[in-house]
């Protein structure tokens, strides 16, 4: 005899239904508050340079604003007599190879006005990207701040022999770190190869 276990079925195993993924709710966006203060300076920016600058961001001792070349030296000149920024501390270049264009960005601060005491302003420009980054020929070039603020004057020699931008009117466009024979790319240019790599 054999028990009803061994009997052969054709009952199919039961089919789980089939898994629903949990949806997911995005929490509702908050306007994000900018610093009261630091939003005024941005304001007073736009207020009076309008379509001809770009505020790249507001945060808590930082404002960041893009202008083209061709009004970088206005929107210095008010920063420093409009908005009493005094001293640039640092000047960096950076290089857009895909987009063909060098960026220069300057870091603007104040010894002067206790209020600004902690803020820096990034100030940052682009020129078109020249292969021939010898002064003479097609170089990359932007207006100099050193008129504006003479705190510029090294910094700017640097970022020309680093990255190539010759800056039209400053009054010691030569070579800061490098030898004055100098024959190859700037080295901080992406295309600059260390030779024997």
């Amino acid at each position: 005899m054999s028990s009803d276990s061994e009997k052969p079925t054709d009952a199919k195993p039961e089919e789980k239904p089939a898994a629903t993924k949990p949806v997911v709710k995005k929490p509702e966006e908050t306007p994000v508050e900018l610093p009261a203060f630091e939003k005024g300076i941005s304001d007073k920016i736009v207020e009076k340079f309008g379509d001809k600058v770009e505020v790249a961001f507001v945060k808590e001792d930082r404002v960041g604003i893009n202008v083209s070349k061709e009004n970088v030296h206005d929107v210095a000149e008010f920063i420093r007599d409009g908005l009493n920024y005094d001293h640039v501390e640092s000047v960096s270049g950076v290089d857009y190879p895909l987009e063909q264009e060098i960026a220069v960005v300057y870091h603007i601060g104040s010894y002067s006005d206790p209020s600004l005491a902690r803020q820096i302003l990034v100030l940052s420009t682009r020129a078109q990207r020249e292969e021939n980054p010898i002064p003479g020929h097609d170089a990359t070039k932007l207006p100099t701040l050193r008129d504006i603020f003479y705190s510029v004057e090294f910094h700017e020699r640097e970022v020309f022999e680093m990255s190539g931008v010759y800056f039209e009117g400053h009054p010691d466009n030569r070579r800061l770190l490098l030898p004055e024979d100098w024959a190859d790319l700037p080295p901080l240019r992406k295309d600059f190869a260390i030779k024997g790599r």
